[in-house]
């Protein structure tokens, strides 16, 4: 029987007697479940009732297409939003009215604008920072763990709150680190989804030892699964010798969590 939604002759079909595919029966249940729980939130954009009050979710899929609707506008009215704010990375690319020089650890300095700086991160906000009782505030900061490129990438991602495309990939651990010890928790949480998004045997002992520094727990759990997961590929790999003698700690604890994951199966076979 064809489907009164997706079917070729779902203009024709007309309620109440009609029946729905399994697909359609599936996608409309998970949209339904995830309109749920949504619908706790005042802000979240549902439709309301002429009382100001949300209606019964429970109502149908007409609700939902309401609320997907409502969304679609709300980024129309972001993406504009963006558009306006473009200016600001003109800004620091072409140097219009810049008031500090940032110094990387190595290469020139960038210029960039005290306010912005100071408005993204409490310690940014600090370092600018002067007593007007004692001297004024430097022209100058120093951000010495960073290279040339990485700053460059760091002010991008200040004035646009985007990592730039082509600095990605080169710079995504340095940019974790950076967030974390400049206090940035907007760029934290990009760098941890998508480095979360790339995880694989292959990068798991850089993603643990980056996390390690960071004390990002949520990355250090799945770069460790990870090791776990596909412990020969990775344990006999010439990366993880250089990955030892720097890391004693982290071996450590890939050798207990590889010792537990043994028990685990051990106890599992038994018990079955």
């Amino acid at each position: 029987m064809d489907c009164c939604i997706c079917g070729p002759m779902a203009n024709y079909f007309k309620p109440p007697r009609n029946s729905i595919c399994s697909s359609c029966y599936e996608g409309a249940k998970g949209i339904m479940a995830f309109i749920d729980e949504l619908d706790g939130d005042r802000d979240a954009g549902f439709p309301t009732t002429s009382q100001g009050l949300k209606p019964n979710i429970s109502k149908g899929l007409l609700i939902a297409f309401k609320w997907v609707r409502k969304m679609k506008e709300r980024e129309e009215e972001l993406n504009e939003k963006l558009k306006f704010l473009d200016c600001l990375v003109l800004a620091l690319r072409d140097g219009i009215h810049t008031d500090i020089m940032v110094k990387p650890g190595t290469g020139a300095p960038l210029a960039a604008h005290r306010a912005l700086l100071a408005t993204k991160s409490e310690i940014f906000r600090t370092m600018l920072g002067s007593d007007e009782c004692k001297a004024p505030a430097e022209d100058t900061i120093s951000l010495p763990e960073l290279s040339h490129d990485e700053l460059k990438c760091l002010l991008e991602f200040l004035y646009t709150g985007s990592l730039p495309q082509e600095s990605t990939d080169k710079h995504l651990y340095s940019m974790l680190v950076a967030a974390d010890k400049y206090d940035i928790p907007f760029l934290r949480k990009v760098c941890e989804h998508q480095i979360l998004d790339s995880l694989d045997s292959s990068n798991a002992l850089d993603i643990l030892e980056v996390s390690d520094v960071c004390s990002n727990r949520i990355l250090k759990d799945r770069a460790m699964n990870s090791i776990v997961e596909h412990a020969e590929d990775v344990v006999f790999s010439t990366r993880y010798d250089e990955f030892a003698l720097k890391n004693a700690h982290l071996c450590v604890e890939i050798t207990r969590a590889l010792l537990r994951e043994m028990k685990d199966k051990k106890d599992h076979e038994m018990s079955g």
